[in-house]
């Protein structure tokens, strides 16, 4: 039998989500190895994002399966009021299964989703907004300009081409610092980078006072939920490699993938360096040491991560 009545009957109204929502997916299953500063780096992002993005957001926070000091610090930014919505899963269901569920539960009528890898500079939300909202059909918008594959912008290629106020330019507009900063950061190697650089191009489009770069990506894009939803449920059997899914759905769709034209996010992976490399170069006191030097060596730094991913793939495989 009920005793008495439910006091959240006398409340007259609820709080209604903002309407972007920022979906964060976290994975660090322990803090060594590979991920020995992969928190220091989720801090970082989460704290970047909130620095002058131009528009109101809620972050949402999907974690997969990390280990408990992890999830320790999610839940007290979450207590902080850091975080206004966090799924802790106990177990890894892959950037599949995760986006299954951020995609289809994420509360705003934008999804502006992110790796936990990423470091955001101010206005990096409004100038994703400007461009979806000031685009026909637009699908995903990026937060920086790099170079891509052509195969999954086809669509934004034919629509440029075939609508008149839409000017559509090709050359080499990117410049190499912006282009290695990128690539770099993906562990590639600068002598190869600077080949293709020299022997590539950029696509880039305006509209209606608007320029975007063509091309956009999975690990940071902003989009529009009930697009997103249209290629709901994402099916991998592996835990990464295979999310050009929704860049390849996207553009068979004919929906077009956009870059701003700034560099406004930045892949930081799993190492504070970019971090730390700028505040000491802004200090002039950067120096690398020898150790370093030797173990970023191309054949050595091969072998290592060779053996890393080998453990790695014992331990959690």
């Amino acid at each position: 039998m009920r005793k008495g009545q439910n006091p959240a009957k006398s409340v007259q109204t609820v709080t209604k989500p903002e309407r972007i929502t920022v979906a964060l997916l976290n994975y660090i299953p322990f803090l060594a190895g590979f991920y020995a500063e992969a928190l220091e780096v989720l801090k970082v992002s989460i704290a970047s994002m909130r620095n002058e993005p131009g528009l109101p957001f809620d972050l949402l926070v999907f974690d997969n399966g990390s280990c408990d000091e992890v999830r320790d610090h999610l839940i007290a930014e979450k207590t902080a009021g850091h975080i206004q919505y966090l799924l802790l899963s106990e177990k890894n269901l892959g950037k599949g299964g995760a986006w299954n569920i951020i995609l289809a539960g994420s509360p705003g009528e934008i999804i502006s989703y992110t790796d936990s890898d990423v470091l955001f500079f101010p206005t990096w939300l409004s100038r994703s907004i400007e461009l979806l909202e000031g685009f026909p059909k637009a699908g995903m918008v990026t937060g920086r300009p790099f170079r891509t594959n052509p195969d999954l912008y086809r669509s934004t290629l034919e629509w440029a081409q075939s609508t008149t106020d839409a000017h559509l330019e090709r050359g080499q507009f990117i410049p190499w610092e912006t282009f290695w900063e990128f690539n770099r950061s993906l562990g590639q190697e600068e002598a190869a980078n600077r080949a293709a650089f020299a022997s590539g191009q950029d696509v880039k489009v305006t509209y209606h006072g608007l320029t975007a770069y063509v091309g956009a990506s999975h690990w940071q894009f902003t989009a529009y939920k009930s697009v997103l939803q249209q290629f709901l449920p994402f099916e991998m059997n592996k835990p990464m490699g295979q999310v050009r899914q929704l860049d390849e759905r996207l553009n068979s769709k004919g929906f077009l993938r956009l870059m701003v034209a700034d560099p406004l996010t930045m892949n930081l992976s799993n190492s504070m360096d970019y971090v730390s490399g700028a505040t000491l170069a802004q200090d002039q006191t950067s120096r690398i040491t020898w150790f370093k030097r030797l173990i970023n060596l191309s054949p050595i730094r091969k072998f290592l991560l060779a053996i890393h991913d080998q453990i790695f793939r014992w331990f959690y495989a």
